[in-house]
């Protein structure tokens, strides 16, 4: 999610409860030398998202393109999973017939594993979003950006009963070359956006509506949340975004691998 100044009080409740993934931080060190060993990962190679799947890495660039292609549209969800606001998403999704990539906190999908199950049943994309959402992770070391994408991932994976993030996106950004090598050599692709909506903001249904209608032309991929605060705005829009911009001949789809 982009960075942001509201909602540090339930982000301080997130990164509390992650205090124990320090204990990662052996198992981080082997991964950072793999990491360090493939920075010049193929962007032709895939990961698979099934259990049991093997690991390949995939490319290191910051994803925002649309598997759809040029009328592509990629929805993406962010902060989650989160029992009140994530079924309200799920369920408008589901009305229009949309798929989305739910870019996960670690703790959130420990702590809800059967809405990450749901989310995984209804044929959506997971993406590791760190442990903790710590939007200041590009100014830590090596060994605390590892623990947070890894202990995310062991996380996700473990609550959605194997079936492993395909993408990493850095809280607010906080993306490094070293973070997006690591998540790369996880077959996790970094992922960005072309659009905040600014739901997080709750600015209102309609100026969430506007600001994606206006920024919609600079880029397909579209940034919304589902946990952190009250998300109804959020689910509103979303009703309102979708079957218009279906209307307006756009595909939904994934970003690209």
């Amino acid at each position: 999610m982009a960075r942001h100044s509201g909602g540090q009080g339930w982000y301080g409740k997130v990164l509390g409860a992650a205090i124990g993934v320090a204990l990662l931080a052996a198992g981080a060190s082997m991964w950072a030398a793999q990491a360090e060993a493939v920075g010049g990962s193929s962007p032709k190679a895939t990961a698979s998202a099934a259990p049991g799947g093997g690991v390949k890495a995939v490319a290191v660039t910051i994803a925002h393109a649309s598997d759809k292609g040029a009328r592509g549209v990629n929805i993406t969800i962010d902060d989650g999973p989160d029992p009140v606001w994530t079924p309200q998403v799920l369920d408008v999704l589901r009305e229009y017939g949309v798929k989305a990539t739910f870019c996960m906190v670690g703790t959130q999908a420990q702590a809800h594993p059967d809405l990450v199950k749901k989310v995984v049943a209804a044929g959506h994309r997971l993406c590791d979003h760190s442990v903790s959402h710590d939007t200041t992770m590009d100014k830590k070391s090596q060994a605390y950006q590892s623990q947070q994408i890894l202990g995310a991932e062991r996380m996700i994976t473990e609550a959605s009963g194997g079936v492993r993030p395909m993408y990493y996106r850095a809280p607010g950004g906080a993306f490094t070359p070293y973070s997006r090598t690591l998540a790369a050599s996880r077959g996790m692709r970094p992922l960005g956006w072309n659009v905040d909506s600014k739901d997080f903001e709750r600015p209102g249904t309609d100026a969430i509506v506007a600001t994606v209608e206006r920024e919609l032309p600079g880029g397909p991929t579209l940034l919304f949340h589902d946990a952190g605060g009250d998300r109804a705005q959020t689910v509103e829009a979303l009703r309102r975004i979708l079957p218009r911009l279906k209307e307006q001949g756009y595909s939904f789809g994934f970003p690209v691998r």
